[in-house]
């Protein structure tokens, strides 16, 4: 099949609209022409043809890549399972994904701290926030080096137990109901425990 025309795409940059000698139109890449030394009146054969749709398919799967990374972070896994969810084969999500990591652009590591970050800021324990790494596609290795630097659990606890309480803690279901929300935020029993006997003390010492 012959190449009947080549030319610069109007609309976008470093674009180009290929057609075929039966009328075919291809949108391609920059990368497209110089690696198949592409220009007017060339012939391609069944092959070359079929290459060339693999690299474009793969080309437009790392831009649409890089535009959903671009407006908001997101793990490895959970952007190759966006890229196979929005048309793309898993290969050329898998390539596109490991494209923008060489780049820098996605980091599980950085991105594992921001999480651990957010989370905690928002009053959440460490098992509550291990549940939203594993959501987030977030590798396990990575787990136990971000939640080192997350922020104090127990002025997070006295904190929330402050906004929390509601009544008298001798009160055995208002100890009960505090303590149950306080767990279903993350925070372990002795945690929690701590937590609650530090607040005693204060109410005593008042």
């Amino acid at each position: 099949m012959r190449i009947d025309s080549l030319k610069p795409s109007e609309r976008k940059k470093g674009r180009f609209l290929l057609t075929l000698e039966d009328g075919t139109l291809l949108r391609i890449t920059e990368d497209e022409v110089l690696r198949f030394h592409l220009r007017s009146g060339k012939e391609l054969s069944d092959d070359t043809l079929e290459a060339i749709d693999q690299s474009v398919k793969r080309s437009n799967t790392k831009v649409k890549a890089a535009n959903i990374i671009a407006s908001r972070p997101l793990s490895k896994k959970e952007l190759q399972k966006r890229l196979v969810q929005k048309g793309s084969a898993a290969d050329d999500a898998e390539a596109a994904v490991e494209w923008l990591e060489e780049l820098g652009t996605v980091d599980d590591e950085a991105y594992a701290a921001t999480l651990v970050r957010h989370y905690c800021s928002r009053g959440y324990g460490a098992a509550r926030v291990r549940e939203e790494l594993h959501r987030r596609g977030v590798p396990r290795e990575l787990w136990d080096a971000a939640l080192e630097e997350r922020c104090d659990s127990a002025e997070t606890l006295d904190s929330l137990i402050r906004k929390k309480c509601k009544g008298d803690l001798d009160d055995p279901k208002e100890r009960k109901r505090l303590c149950d929300a306080l767990m279903r935020r993350g925070f372990s029993w002795s945690e929690v425990k701590s937590a609650l006997g530090r607040y005693t003390e204060i109410l005593e010492d008042d």
